[in-house]
C-alpha cells in the first residue's frame, strides 16, 4: 500500500494570529502600516471572533479615520457592529481601538504605582513632571510599553494589534523600558540630585552646581531634584516593569509584523528593523509589501504582445484615427510602458525571493484604485493580507 503524503499547508497571517495574542505592526511611515494594522484587526475580530483591540502608539493619530471613528483616545472604543454590516461583514467577535494618550497614561501610573499619596501628588504637580510627560518624546516611547502591558496583564482582549510609530522610532519603543530603568541608576541622575539630599556640597563639586544654578536657575534646579528624587521612590518597580515588559515582547504569544513597500528607502529601512528583530531574539512573524505591482507584468507572453505592439504601431495603428503619426506615437508610448513596468516588477520580484528566508510569512499586496477610509475597505486590505 503506497504511504500516504501529508501535504503541508502554507502559514498565512491568518493562522499564525490565531495562535498569538500581540502583533506589532512597525516599518517606515507612508508605506500604509497604520492602515494595515486596522485591517488585520478587523479581519481578526470578523474571521477569529473573540475581542481584539488595536492599539495605536503613533502620534500621527491616522487611525481614527482608517476605522471612521469621529474620535478615539486613551479609552479603548468598540467599534459598532453596524459599521461592519455596512461593509457586507457579519463579524463573529469585536473590535475595540485606542489611541495612546501620553498624559493621562502617564498620570495613571503615577496614580497605581506611588507608593503612598503625599508622593503621588507631589509627583503629579512637580513643574517638570507636568512638562515631560506630555511632551518629552522618550516618555512617549517608555509609556507606549507600559500601556501596552497594562491592557495585556488585563486579560480583556484574545488580541491586541499595536501600529508603532516609525521604524526607526520603533526601536525607542523597544528599548525605552530598559534606558528608563538605567537612567535611575545614573551617575548624572545622582549629580543631580545630590545636594537636594544633601546640603554638604563637596570643593569638587561645588563649582558646577554654582555655574548650573546661574545658567537655570535655583528653582528649575530645585524641580528637577524633586522630580527625581519622588521618581526613585517607585525605582524597583520601573525595573520590575521593564524586565516584565521585555519577557513579554520576547513571548511566544507575541509576533512581529514589518510593513514596507518595494521602494529603496522603505525597503532599507524595513531590511533593516527585521535585522534588528532577529538579533534581539524578537519573532518575526510577517513581511507585508503593499503597493506591490501585479504578477501579469512579469508574464513573458504579455511581454512579448507587447514588445509586438511597440515593433508594430505602424500596422497596428491603421484606422485607429484620422493621424497614424499619433496613432503610432500613443501606441508605442502604451507599449514601452508595459515593457518599463515588466522590468521593474521582475525587480520586485527578486527583491521579495531576497526577502522570504527572514519572516515564517511574506505577504504582498497590490495597488489599490482607491485610497482606504473605511471599513469596507480596510476588509478589501484585510482579505489580501489575511489568506
Amino acid at each position: 500500500m503506497a504511504a500516504h503524503r501529508t501535504v503541508e499547508t502554507p502559514p498565512t497571517i491568518g493562522r499564525l494570529l490565531s495562535a498569538k495574542e500581540i502583533v506589532i505592526a512597525c516599518g517606515p511611515g507612508g508605506v500604509g502600516k497604520t492602515t494595515t494594522a486596522a485591517a488585520v484587526g478587523a479581519m481578526a475580530a470578523a474571521e477569529h471572533g473573540g475581542r481584539v483591540l488595536v492599539l495605536t502608539v503613533d502620534p500621527a493619530r491616522r487611525l481614527a479615520d482608517a476605522l471612521g471613528l469621529k474620535g478615539i483616545g486613551n479609552e479603548e472604543v468598540r467599534i459598532a457592529d453596524e459599521v461592519f454590516k455596512e461593509a457586507g461583514i457579519t463579524p463573529r467577535g469585536e473590535l475595540w481601538a485606542a489611541m495612546l494618550d501620553t498624559k493621562k497614561s502617564w498620570d495613571d501610573l503615577i496614580r497605581r504605582h506611588a507608593p503612598d499619596v503625599a508622593t503621588r501628588d507631589k509627583i503629579l504637580a512637580n513643574p517638570l513632571y507636568q512638562n515631560i510627560s506630555g511632551r518629552f518624546v522618550q516618555s512617549h516611547d517608555y509609556i507606549a510599553m507600559e500601556r501596552l502591558y497594562e491592557i495585556h496583564s488585563e486579560g480583556k482582549y484574545d488580541l491586541i494589534v499595536v501600529d508603532t510609530p516609525p521604524t526607526r522610532n520603533a526601536l525607542d519603543f523597544l528599548d525605552a523600558p530598559q534606558r528608563l530603568a538605567d537612567f535611575f541608576s545614573s551617575r548624572l541622575l545622582r549629580w543631580l540630585i545630590a545636594p537636594y539630599r544633601s546640603r554638604l556640597v563637596n570643593a569638587a563639586t561645588r563649582p558646577f552646581y554654582s555655574v548650573a544654578d546661574r545658567i537655570l536657575g535655583t528653582q528649575f534646579l530645585a524641580d528637577i531634584s524633586e522630580f527625581f528624587i519622588l521618581f526613585q521612590s517607585m525605582y524597583d518597580g520601573f525595573v520590575t516593569r521593564s524586565d516584565a515588559v521585555t519577557r513579554l515582547l520576547s513571548d511566544r504569544r507575541t509576533t512581529f509584523m514589518v510593513v514596507s513597500t518595494l521602494e529603496a528607502t522603505p525597503l532599507r529601512e524595513a531590511e533593516f528593523f527585521s535585522t534588528e528583530l532577529t538579533a534581539r531574539k524578537l519573532h518575526l512573524g510577517a513581511i507585508i509589501l503593499n503597493k506591490v505591482l501585479p504578477d501579469y507584468l512579469r508574464d513573458s507572453a504579455t511581454a512579448r504582445l507587447a514588445q509586438h505592439m511597440a515593433d508594430q504601431v505602424d500596422t497596428l495603428g491603421e484606422g485607429l484615427t484620422d493621424d497614424p503619426v499619433v496613432a503610432a506615437r500613443v501606441l508605442r508610448e502604451v507599449a514601452e510602458s508595459f515593457l518599463h513596468f515588466g522590468i521593474v516588477a521582475r525587480r520586485e520580484a527578486e527583491q521579495q525571493d531576497e526577502l522570504k528566508g527572514a519572516p515564517d510569512i511574506l505577504v504582498t499586496v497590490p495597488f489599490f484604485d482607491a485610497d482606504i477610509f473605511d471599513m469596507e475597505g480596510l476588509i478589501r486590505l484585510g482579505q489580501q493580507v489575511w489568506d
